[in-house]
């Protein structure tokens, strides 16, 4: 691929974001235009990760890239989710802009939807650690000197003592064997603060730890509802 392919990156704020942006950058086979996330028009916080959007604003100007956002309520529908994407993504592609960037890495119904909402707009979508295991994604993004904390966690795999604990080895031998390495079923969602793809380290204080239930995403389970544990960081 050549430079000129213009991208759009997804950019969570998380490991997988990081790494998988790392990635890009170095292999330059991308030219990334811009960083963009959702966050909840609410509290200004990022959508699923609860981190504020100054520490996001953080993490843009550190890593020297443009950032655009999309503010969304708490409770939108996805028909109203797909209209303000597509809005968003339309004049994207107005623009020249043809790929956009995820770090997914091996939830192939997520990555089915994504493909097909994007096609629809005449975009590509590109996974560039797909299929990576994610024992060895997890060592990679820790040995290439990136650092990251937990800042959410759901309750029904992990115990509140997990949220605010720093992403390291020691974390990783601490897992039950049904969380994945890399949290990539939804277990549990970092902040990189620190690495290769930033100018400076993000300087924060860890700040309460609040618990959180929101309805069940799942038709089957809509009178359940499910628990997070949220580490916040405080901007310093």
């Amino acid at each position: 691929m050549l430079k000129d392919n213009k991208a759009i990156f997804n950019w969570s704020g998380g490991k997988d974001s990081a790494l998988c942006l790392h990635k890009i950058l170095q292999n330059k086979n991308f030219d990334i235009q811009f960083l963009f996330t959702t966050l909840n028009v609410r509290n200004k916080r990022i959508s699923m990760h609860g981190v504020s959007e100054k520490l996001l604003n953080r993490q843009a100007e550190s890593i020297n890239l443009p950032l655009k956002k999309l503010y969304l309520h708490k409770q939108t529908s996805m028909e109203i989710y797909q209209q303000k994407m597509s809005e968003v993504l339309s004049k994207i592609k107005a623009d020249g802009i043809e790929y956009s960037i995820f770090g997914d890495i091996f939830l192939e119904d997520l990555r089915k939807y994504r493909e097909a909402q994007l096609s629809k707009l005449g975009i590509k979508a590109e996974f560039p650690l797909w299929g990576q295991k994610t024992d060895k994604v997890a060592k990679t993004f820790i040995d290439k000197g990136f650092k990251a904390i937990l800042v959410s966690v759901d309750s029904r795999f992990l115990d509140q003592s997990f949220a605010g604990r720093f992403y390291d080895e020691s974390l990783l031998a601490d897992l039950p064997d049904v969380v994945d390495p890399c949290g990539e079923n939804g277990e549990f969602h970092t902040f990189v603060f620190d690495g290769p793809i930033f100018k400076n380290p993000i300087l924060f204080e860890k700040g309460s730890i609040v618990y959180k239930e929101y309805k069940s995403p799942n038709k089957d389970n809509e009178d359940k509802n499910i628990g997070f544990w949220y580490c916040d960081l405080i901007e310093t």
